[in-house]
C-alpha cells in the first residue's frame, strides 16, 4: 500500500514559514538539517496518537510558485475546529485566500489559501450541518 507517511512544504523564508504554521496551526519544528544537507525542518503537526502525519518544511531551490499559476504537486488540507477563527488567522498571519469557504454538504466546511511561502493549502471544520 501507498499510504502517505510524510510531506513537505517548499518554502523561501524558513523562519516566515515557521512562524506562519506555529501561529496557525500550532505546530512545531525540530532541525534535521544536518541529516538533509540543507535546510530542513520536521513539522509536528499534532500528537502522535492523533489520526494525521507529520512533515517537513524544506527550503525551496527555484522559483517560488505564481498566482494564478495550476498546482503542481499535493494540496494538504489541516483539519481545524473552528473554520472561520483559523481563517481569520491565516490572513491576518501575511496568507491569502485562494477559494473561499464552501460546504461539504453534511459533512464539512471546506476552503482553500495560499500561505506565506506561495503555496496552497486546505482547512476542513467537520459540521454534519453543512450546507
Amino acid at each position: 500500500m501507498g499510504r502517505l507517511v510524510h510531506f513537505e512544504i517548499h518554502v523561501e523564508d524558513m523562519e516566515r514559514a515557521k512562524t506562519f504554521y506555529s501561529e496557525v496551526f500550532g505546530w512545531t519544528f525540530e532541525d534535521w538539517s544536518e541529516y538533509a544537507g540543507m535546510p530542513y525542518f520536521g513539522a509536528v503537526t499534532g500528537d502522535a496518537d492523533q489520526l494525521g502525519i507529520n512533515g517537513a518544511l524544506v527550503q525551496r531551490r527555484g522559483d517560488s510558485p505564481q498566482p494564478g499559476q495550476a498546482v503542481n504537486g499535493y494540496a494538504c488540507t489541516m483539519g481545524v475546529e473552528d473554520y472561520d477563527s483559523t481563517a481569520t488567522n491565516i490572513l491576518n498571519l501575511g496568507g491569502k485566500l485562494a477559494l473561499p469557504k464552501y460546504a461539504l454538504p453534511g459533512m464539512a466546511w471546506q476552503g482553500y489559501y495560499i500561505d506565506t511561502e506561495g503555496n496552497i493549502f486546505g482547512i476542513h471544520q467537520p459540521d454534519k450541518n453543512a450546507k
